[in-house]
This record gives structure tokens, sequence and C-alpha cells, in this order.
């Protein structure tokens, strides 16, 4: 890992992942001097340390107890959800043993899931009590657990792109997430620069789907033309793309953040664990 540390632990990678996301300045989110009203940095910073230790235990349990004690630990330290579905991805990631290549483990790991996976990760839906859910007919986070939390996750995949990692292998996250992390540092741009570049590239392919389900799919849509117009502008350091930033910034903070693009950051973070783990990144 070039310009970093030699070694970083499962437990480490996760919170450095979580701190690094939410340290960048990606349009639309929370980061250093944007606080939304009811959900500031401090709440992502601490949120971010309290779940290295499940992160840590999680190759010696089934995920959903791992989501579970994540989501139990974030509720000691913070009263709002912060990072739901960063843990819904983060906790397969994180159950694959250093031993093993991360992606082929994510799929072994994906094949074994049990019925005790879905209960647990449905009551810890519930505890993180996320915004923007809504009610469909089948799978209902607010009734019983069913006994396939794939076919829960296949159920919500078009609508939720989160979900759709269990049903595709987590292809975002390797294939766009984390390889265009490294292709934007390859490229010569800061960290935080790459973040902030691959948060806009993946709204504009991937129309975000908590602002679907909190505001409708037209208005994702128009997130994510407005995300690829700005990166028609130019690249990180131009006048011009750095101002779309800003306005893309702006638009998505206009209707009391209700337009903010969570499932983006959630794959950002997810991004950044696998090229963490994967000792691709350069931290300095």
């Amino acid at each position: 890992m070039e310009g970093g540390l030699d070694t970083l632990t499962i437990g480490q990678c996760a919170t450095l992942a979580c701190l690094l996301e939410v340290t960048a300045n990606k349009p639309g989110n929370v980061y250093p001097g944007a606080d939304f009203q009811e959900l500031t940095l401090n709440d992502f910073l601490v949120s971010a340390v309290s779940i290295g230790p499940a992160m840590q235990h999680a190759a010696g349990r089934p995920i959903g107890l791992t989501v579970l004690a994540a989501v139990r630990a974030t509720r000691t330290v913070v009263q709002t959800n912060t990072n739901l579905g960063t843990l819904l991805l983060l906790a397969p990631l994180a159950k694959v043993g250093l031993s093993q290549p991360l992606r082929a483990g994510v799929g072994e790991v994906l094949d074994s899931l049990a019925e005790t996976d879905a209960s647990e990760i449905y009551e810890a839906i519930r505890l993180a009590s996320p915004g923007g859910m809504g009610r469909v007919d089948e799978m209902d986070v607010t009734g019983p657990s069913p006994p396939s939390l794939l076919d829960a996750m296949r159920a919500a995949a078009e609508r939720d792109l989160v979900a759709r990692q269990y049903v595709n292998r987590f292809e975002q996250v390797f294939d766009a997430s984390g390889a265009w992390l490294v292709e934007a540092q390859e490229a010569g741009w800061t960290l935080r620069e790459s973040i902030v570049r691959t948060h806009v590239r993946l709204m504009a392919t991937f129309p975000d789907s908590l602002i679907a389900r909190k505001c409708g799919q037209q208005l994702a849509d128009e997130s994510a033309c407005r995300a690829a117009e700005v990166l028609s502008r130019g690249v990180p350091g131009d006048a011009n793309y750095e101002k779309g930033l800003g306005e893309l910034d702006g638009w998505l903070r206009a209707d009391g953040n209700r337009r903010n693009p969570g499932t983006t950051a959630d794959l950002i973070t997810a991004g950044l664990f696998v090229a963490l783990r994967n000792e691709m990144l350069d931290l300095s």
C-alpha cells in the first residue's frame, strides 16, 4: 500500500473506509463543514469507530450477526441511522479471511447464507430504522423475516442498489466503485479528489436508489443527468468542473437534504474497503 500502512486489520479497513468516505466533500452528503440539520459529521465519525470491533470479528460469525452487532454498536453512540447500507455491504466483505482472494471469498459468503442471517438482518434493519424504506407487498422489513436472505435481496434488487449487490455478487462494488477509485488515483488525483470523482461517476451511472425511494425515480434520474453533466465539464482541478461540483451539491441539498445520494455513499465506502483490503490505495 504505497504511502500508507503496511498492514491494516479488517476492522481498521472498515473504519478507515468509513472515515475516508465521510471526510471527502462528496456532493449532497455530510462532509466537513456541511452537516445536515439532524445528522452531523461527528455522528458519522463516532459510528465509523464503533463498528470496528464487529467487523474485526466478522470472519468467525454469520454476516447477520455481524450486521446486528454493528448496528447495536452504532446505536450506543448515535440515535439515528448513519450506516445501515454500509454495514450490509461491509459485513460480507469483512467475513472473507485475509488469506482468501476477496472477490471469490464474497461469492462463497453469499452462497453460505442461512435463514438465521435473514432474521438477524431484519432485526438490524428495524433497529436502525432507516428513512425512505416505504412499504412493499412481499418480504417487507416490518413483517416476519423470510427463510432466505437472498430471496429478500432479489425482491428488492430493482429498487435498491445495496440489495442488488447480494444478487450480482458485488459487481458494482468491485467493477465500479473499487476499480474507479484506483483508476482515479492512477490518473494522478489525490485520494480526496478520487473519492469525489468516483462518487459523481457512480451517481451518473447508477441513479441513486435512496433518492428514488424518497423523491421518486424521475428525480433520481435527474440527479444522474446532473452528475453526468459535471463529469463533462472536465477533471479535478479544472475551474468549470469544480464549479459544477458546487452547483450539484447545492441542488442536492435544496430540498432539506431529501435528495442526498446515500446509496452512492454506501457504494463508495465498500469500494474503499475493497481497495484498502487489497492494498491498492495510496494513503499519502
